[in-house]
């Protein structure tokens, strides 16, 4: 067989290739994100569906198809919520033990991580293996002895027996030190030769840098604190230091549930979250990859 013929022979297995090449690439580029926008869709119909039935009289939530659209736009549901005991002081409770909480864990979480990233001393690989291995260790736990602590710090309800326990968080201390390893130790070895003190170095220096991880550890941390309800059910028993899941579960009656108004009430406290979310967006996926970060 001549040259001319293998040349010839090999030429369809080529163009076959070429051709299963570029029906892939048009898969990939089309049916991905078909496929992704459906889960998205998935996974948000039934946000969707609060949002939109806590619009609807409490006789239509429960018509036969079910709607996803009201037939009768209503905002009473949102009046007698808020308007309904002590709501807006829930409310704001909780606006201000998250918000706090998000402040507070930053500050600790970002110093904690910046000292075990650039500073060394003794043990720094061992405290920071346990600090980790801490995340194994369940909340029931430590509640007890956590619990004791606070009612001898005349704590008990008091908001700030929510916010302080949890402040420094392992998850958060993991998150920010494997970010801040991949700063560069020049420059801040050029700051110190310029004369800058340590506090100048980690205000001016480090906390700029940071912005991704610092938005992804307030995310979590906001969320987190809107949403628990364990921790404040254990610590505030007053009715005016309630946080707002508390006051969902007390709006859950034994005998008679009014659906359109635990809706709307479960509407309202999503708005919090989403903001939040949609204001750090831009340094979320940032400050999660440098977590994947070897160092």
């Amino acid at each position: 067989m001549s040259n001319n013929d293998c040349f010839i022979s090999k030429e369809p297995d080529k163009k076959k290739n070429q051709h299963t090449a570029t029906f892939k690439d048009v898969l990939m580029q089309i049916g991905l994100p078909v496929i992704l926008t459906l889960l998205s869709l998935i996974t948000l119909f039934p946000i969707l569906w609060v949002a939109c039935s806590s619009f609807k009289p409490q006789s239509e939530l429960f018509t036969v198809p079910m709607t996803f659209l009201p037939h009768t736009f209503t905002l009473e549901n949102y009046a007698e919520s808020l308007g309904r005991g002590n709501f807006p002081l829930y409310f704001c409770n909780t606006l201000f033990v998250s918000v706090v909480s998000t402040l507070i864990t930053i500050i600790i979480n970002v110093m904690a991580g910046y000292a075990l990233a650039k500073y060394v001393f003794p043990l720094r690989n061992t405290i920071f293996t346990v600090m980790i291995a801490t995340l194994m260790i369940p909340l029931q736990v430590i509640m007890i002895p956590i619990f004791l602590q606070l009612k001898s710090f005349g704590l008990l309800n008091n908001l700030w027996g929510i916010i302080i326990p949890p402040a420094a968080t392992p998850t958060g201390v993991f998150l920010a030190r494997q970010y801040l390893v991949t700063i560069p130790d020049s420059m801040i070895e050029a700051a110190r030769i310029d004369g800058s003190g340590e506090w100048f170095i980690f205000r001016k220096i480090i906390l700029p840098l940071s912005k991704p991880i610092v938005a992804t550890i307030a995310i979590f941390s906001f969320m987190w604190r809107w949403n628990d309800y364990l921790w404040p059910l254990i610590v505030i028993s007053k009715n005016d230091k309630q946080t707002i899941q508390q006051a969902l579960a007390t709006f859950v009656g034994q005998l008679q549930i009014n659906w359109s108004n635990l809706l709307a009430m479960t509407t309202i406290t999503i708005i919090p979250v989403i903001i939040v979310f949609f204001a750090f967006q831009k340094f979320f996926m940032q400050g999660i990859t440098a977590g994947a970060v070897k160092g």
